[in-house]
């Protein structure tokens, strides 16, 4: 039998304006309490007026570290977005389900990128 719980984005930030990546932590932190125990979530976002994709990452990408996509699809769900929000989140989703697949091929474009201390 599991539980539900509603996490309330705007009481945990204290405002709408969801962009920082310490605010998306605190939000990453409830939900993964709240997964960890088996309890279904809806992730609330009721009076949210900005939203970033460094908030979303913090809070809901780093969830695909943690658990797997049926797990996430299975106990969390979104309630009271704007349509904006969602598609942000899930360009989010699509991106964090791709590097948590293959970190690797992500650690190694940005080496390539910025370049290897050992080529210095």
């Amino acid at each position: 039998m599991n539980r539900e719980s509603k996490i309330i984005i705007f009481d945990i930030v204290g405002n709408g304006h969801c962009t920082a990546s310490e605010d998306g932590q605190n939000v990453f932190l409830a939900i993964r309490t709240k997964l960890r125990q088996g309890v279904q979530v809806s992730l609330s976002f009721s009076n949210v007026e900005d939203l970033t994709s460094a908030f979303l990452n913090a809070a809901v990408g780093q969830l695909y570290s943690e658990f797997t996509e049926t797990q996430i699809k299975e106990l969390l769900s979104v309630v009271e977005a704007k349509q904006e929000d969602l598609a942000l989140l899930k360009r989010v989703v699509d991106r964090a389900k791709d590097f948590f697949k293959t970190p690797e091929r992500y650690k190694e474009a940005a080496e390539n990128m910025l370049g290897d201390d050992n080529d210095r």
